[in-house]
């Protein structure tokens, strides 16, 4: 072990937050030893800006709750930990771990229960990867390293503790914090983890809850680096864990998907990580959609049913919770009517809940040279940034545009059904008559010229047609209703 000091290292508690100082300076005073680990104290030596920061304590997580009292919160059942709030912010306070003293592994060698306290010695060597085995004492100004992590940190290598093989065992869902880390810090992996990252090692993610996976997918899909993480998650055969009917290739919605999301993410706008999962799963929902109308489904119900079996087949690898679904679902639909609203709607439709995440994946899909949008991406992007008067010209000028789509659809129909007709060969040439006159001559059919004379001796007023008196019916003998 090598004590370093902090300033060295480029650390100050001035770059810390004052929730996290509170929490060290609580466990102090009480009498327990208290440390910053984890990302925290890895991004600050790296001049990144941390998302949060973790607490290690020699104190049980029920010491910690008389320390903090209500605004404690145990949380755990495989690994307990405290949970401190600190105003707004939460912090995760974990205890020193040892190594358990009878193993409760699954078949895999997947640890289920690991709850033996110990030394900050002993908590070290749990720790998966080097860079992540710093403790930093803020108020000391000292950082102890037991495994040269430093010199890790400078050669930007992802290094495991211990036998890289016992530790994918112990917790698979490590392999997928590799990828996380080597792609957000741009670390290269070391060599012994190289060797044994087989497909045969990744299958041992079926072990892990589908509920925890997803937990881990949103971390890779908010991390800020997911156009880099993507295409080593197929490399490494991780896609095929985590996406059931996803096929492992990164098409061009998604690589703008992936792009779009890392972008929000730099410029501190909010993202919802469901968005990414409706990209991802929008061609199998287009594939199962077909498969129902070809079944003379309507395509309303169609939409819905292909919804609910392309998130149900999702489930079996990562379960998204029923709001996120409800969200994709809603993203879906608003396809539909995005494409081709009708002109009395356009107004209500673009104050929908859902019409920007509606509109952002219709864009997207338009940019990536989607042809079934119709340019309606672009006609939206430009409905958004007009004045109350532009936007009634700009609903009147698409109503007539529609219209006349819809009468040039029809024409075409007509034109179609008269070339498929078998066309007659005239008995008689005749010349095409040249005026007008005579051409309406020649399309009234002629009639027989009579005179008033021959018409009167014909028919004359004794005429039985014109004797011939209405007969007033008896309508109470008349049966109404269906007749058979």
């Amino acid at each position: 072990m090598q004590t370093l000091r902090a300033s060295k290292c480029g650390l100050s508690t001035a770059q810390l937050p004052s929730s996290i100082l509170d929490v060290i300076d609580a466990l102090t005073k009480a009498g327990y030893e208290a440390y910053i680990v984890g990302g925290g104290v890895r991004d600050l030596i790296l001049g990144l800006n941390p998302k949060d920061f973790d607490a290690v304590t020699n104190a049980t997580p029920a010491q910690v709750k008389e320390v903090f009292g209500r605004r404690c919160r145990i949380i755990g059942r495989r690994f307990e930990l405290a949970h401190v709030y600190a105003g707004r912010e939460l912090i995760e306070v974990a205890t020193f771990r040892a190594p358990p003293k009878k193993a409760v592994t699954s078949a895999s060698g997947m640890i289920l229960r690991d709850n033996n306290w110990g030394t900050i010695e002993q908590d070290f060597a749990r720790r998966d990867f080097s860079i992540n085995a710093m403790y930093y004492q803020p108020r000391k100004g000292i950082v102890l390293d037991f495994c040269h992590a430093i010199d890790d940190i400078k050669n930007k290598t992802l290094r495991l503790l211990g036998d890289p093989t016992l530790r994918f065992e112990e917790d698979p869902v490590r392999m997928l914090r590799t990828l996380r880390f080597a792609a957000k810090l741009n670390f290269s992996i070391a060599p012994e983890i190289l060797e044994i990252f087989t497909p045969e090692m990744t299958q041992l993610l079926r072990d892990i809850s589908p509920h925890r996976l997803y937990d881990e997918s949103q971390k890779l899909f908010t991390m800020g680096h997911l156009n880099r993480v993507l295409p080593m998650l197929i490399d490494f055969d991780i896609w095929r864990q985590l996406f059931a009917d996803i096929s492992p290739d990164i098409s061009t919605f998604i690589e703008r998907a992936a792009i779009n999301t890392d972008q929000r993410i730099q410029i501190g706008k909010t993202i919802n990580p469901a968005f990414f999962y409706a990209v991802l799963l929008w061609k199998p929902f287009l594939e199962r959609c077909n498969f129902y109308l070809s079944k003379g489904v309507v395509p309303a119900e169609a939409r819905a049913q292909a919804g609910l079996d392309v998130l149900k087949r999702q489930a079996t690898r990562t379960i998204i919770p029923r709001f996120a679904e409800t969200f994709i679902r809603e993203v879906w639909e608003m396809q539909t009517r995005l494409l081709n609203p009708k002109p009395q709607q356009i107004q209500a439709l673009s104050t929908h809940a859902r019409f920007r995440a509606g509109f952002d994946f219709l864009l997207l899909r338009e940019k990536s040279g989607d042809d079934t949008t119709q340019g309606m991406g672009v006609w939206w992007d430009a409905y958004q940034q007009m004045t109350t008067d532009e936007k009634e010209r700009a609903i009147s000028q698409y109503n007539r545009q529609r219209a006349k789509s819809r009468r040039k659809t029809a024409t075409e129909d007509v034109v179609e059904t008269k070339l498929v007709a078998v066309e007659i060969e005239p008995l008689v040439n005749e010349p095409e008559p040249r005026s007008r006159r005579e051409r309406k001559s020649r399309a009234k059919p002629e009639r027989p010229v009579q005179s008033a004379s021959s018409n009167r001796s014909e028919i004359g007023y004794d005429h039985p047609i014109l004797k011939r008196k209405r007969v007033k019916r008896d309508l109470s003998q008349v049966v109404f209703g269906p007749t058979q």
